[in-house]
């Protein structure tokens, strides 16, 4: 049998791509992902996060990553919506016998209806849980190519445009980055989630300082 396992990385920060991963694998070798120590993405160091990629790529029967970028995400009005959306492009791609899959809502046996509505065979099986990457090998294995590959995309967008730190809201460099580009530039770059309520407060609080110095001058002059 084969199953699929599902899991994202970058869903929450303002800054970076959103990544998605299917990992399919042969039910009877999923014995050999706990061997390799696999496990939530969160729980490994970036170091064997590295190490291991490589290797689940190598013992899959396929994968698949889809990377959604920030303009994206901001034109769609619900983020569950398109992952699910992309979810079920993955599952359609694949053909699994089942599906495992780490849920964002907590309603996990709704999650699995709206999931099953669009796929092309109705009779897949679909475990939907919260914290699936913790209790699952194969969901495991998807947030760990998960993560290294929007690592990947952070580290290109760092070249490009310089460091931002990790892209997450309680960042401090994130924060610090955004504030001292919106100073320099009108708006934000393309890389940055506009639609989230960090960026939308940021640029508000330039805004309000902006107005504050035009009446400070109009007083002066």
């Amino acid at each position: 049998m084969k199953i699929l396992g599902i899991d994202e990385a970058g869903r929450g920060p303002v800054c970076g791509p959103l990544v998605l991963c299917g990992y399919l694998i042969d039910e009877k070798n999923v014995s050999q992902l706990r061997e390799l120590g696999v496990k939530d993405s969160k729980l490994l160091t970036a170091e064997k996060r590295q190490q291991l990629a490589p290797l689940l790529k190598k013992l899959s029967d396929d994968f698949i990553t889809l990377k959604i970028k920030a303009d994206e995400i901001d034109s769609s009005d619900n983020l569950n919506k398109l992952e699910i959306e992309k979810m079920q492009h993955i599952i359609n791609a694949l053909s699994p016998d089942a599906v495992i899959i780490d849920s964002p809502e907590v309603n996990t046996a709704a999650f699995s209806k709206k999931v099953l509505s669009k796929l092309k065979n109705k009779n897949i099986k679909i475990i939907s849980e919260n914290y699936a990457d913790k209790k699952y090998h194969e969901v495991g294995a998807a947030s760990i190519i998960a993560k290294v590959e929007r690592d990947k995309e952070i580290s290109k967008l760092h070249k490009q445009h310089g460091c931002f730190g990790s892209g997450y809201t309680h960042d401090e460099i994130t924060i610090r980055f955004l504030k001292d580009w919106i100073k320099k530039n009108k708006e934000f770059p393309n890389f940055v989630r506009k639609s989230w309520s960090t960026a939308q407060r940021l640029l508000e609080e330039k805004e309000q300082s902006n107005m504050k110095r035009f009446v400070v001058k109009s007083r002066d002059a």
